[in-house]
């Protein structure tokens, strides 16, 4: 998910792709199969008080296109970090599942019953949203916009969200504590739809059977422990490529490096690592590769470092044992980052 922030403003701003007429500040997001359709939305900065950007661990967004009051076209998407997990075809409401377990968990669970709700929801939504531009004489095309999710913080607190824009300005947003719907804007518009959203059951649906019932799930990914292995490989007589490989961690940010003798190796060209892709289960891998002089007489070991370990480093030597020596010592290794780490995070 790529999001750019201008100095000069608070809001996240990229290419707006909207019917002739419409403006307003946003930001794009392009998950979805064909080039030409792009889901637009308005965001802004989420900063930790160490001037970090928060971790998203679920996103759900809805945008609705109305060209005129006889027109919508009601687009959707669902996030779990930088992953898109399914999106909603414009044109027929059809679900598309950007991988096979998804579509499984989701025959599993409430998803077929969710999923129909969610469609009467939006049937709701598109209905008021035409009965409202008509009562506060508010001129087409319009944008309405749903962001809900969660904020996974680096101290492991979360916060979900629910909010709804009109025209690319914040329009309102559900406060959880009153367990009701808040104005952010001075207008008729404003007044009016959170008013009707507290007071009308039909036009809540949407809200109830979609972000607040996906939220949940969206905010329940906990940090998630590395598992860290090392191997070789020979291309040449001269020459020993060490791999590194780590998987099966969240979040995604994770600092893996080649200490040499206790020290850490430089980039350089005989140091290649991968970027960072993502798994089956939301987890995510990596490997670092790091090319050696066959018995340099120098000792190597894999370092990795990662929010779930908190204070603590994952350090898996090279050729330093046997093979059975080493799996049992990355095991222990293992047990103790987990351990360290748990405690940590149960006591910071």
């Amino acid at each position: 998910m790529v999001l750019r922030a201008p100095s000069s403003s608070p809001l996240f701003v990229a290419e707006l792709h909207l019917p002739e007429g419409v403006s307003g500040t946003a930001f794009t997001q392009r998950v979805l199969p064909q080039p030409h359709e792009t889901l637009c939305f308005w965001g802004r900065q989420h900063q930790t008080q160490k001037g970090r950007f928060d971790l998203w661990a679920g996103l759900l967004l809805l945008t609705g296109l109305f060209a005129n009051i006889s027109s919508a076209e009601v687009s959707s998407v669902a996030l779990v970090g930088d992953i898109p997990v399914f999106t909603l075809d414009p044109a027929n409401w059809s679900i598309h599942f950007h991988w096979p377990w998804v579509r499984q968990a989701a025959a599993e669970g409430d998803g077929e019953k969710i999923m129909s709700q969610y469609k009467i929801g939006l049937r709701n939504m598109i209905r008021f949203v035409h009965e409202t531009a008509q009562q506060t004489k508010q001129h087409y095309p319009l944008v309405v916009q749903f962001r809900a999710g969660c904020v996974l913080y680096p101290n492991e607190t979360r916060h979900a969200f629910l909010n709804a824009g009109w025209g690319g300005r914040d329009l309102m947003a559900f406060e959880v504590d009153k367990q009701r719907w808040e104005a952010r804007q001075t207008s008729q518009v404003a007044e009016l739809v959170s008013k009707s959203i507290n007071r009308q059951k039909s036009v809540g649906v949407l809200l109830d059977y979609a972000p607040l019932g996906l939220s949940p799930p969206l905010c329940s990914h906990s940090p998630e422990l590395p598992v860290a292995t090392v191997f070789a490989h020979t291309p040449s007589l001269d020459q020993l490529l060490l791999v590194c490989h780590v998987t099966g961690f969240y979040p995604r940010p994770i600092s893996v490096a080649w200490l040499r003798d206790g020290q850490e190796v430089p980039p350089g060209p005989a140091l290649n690592t991968s970027t960072i892709l993502p798994n089956a289960d939301l987890t995510y891998q990596l490997r670092s590769v790091l090319a050696v002089v066959p018995h340099d007489g120098h000792s190597y070991v894999c370092r990795v470092r990662h929010q779930s370990l908190g204070t603590r480093s994952l350090l898996i030597p090279w050729g330093r044992c046997h093979p059975w020596e080493c799996g049992a010592g990355l095991l222990l290794l293992v047990a103790t980052a987990s351990a360290g780490g748990f405690w940590w995070w149960k006591h910071r």
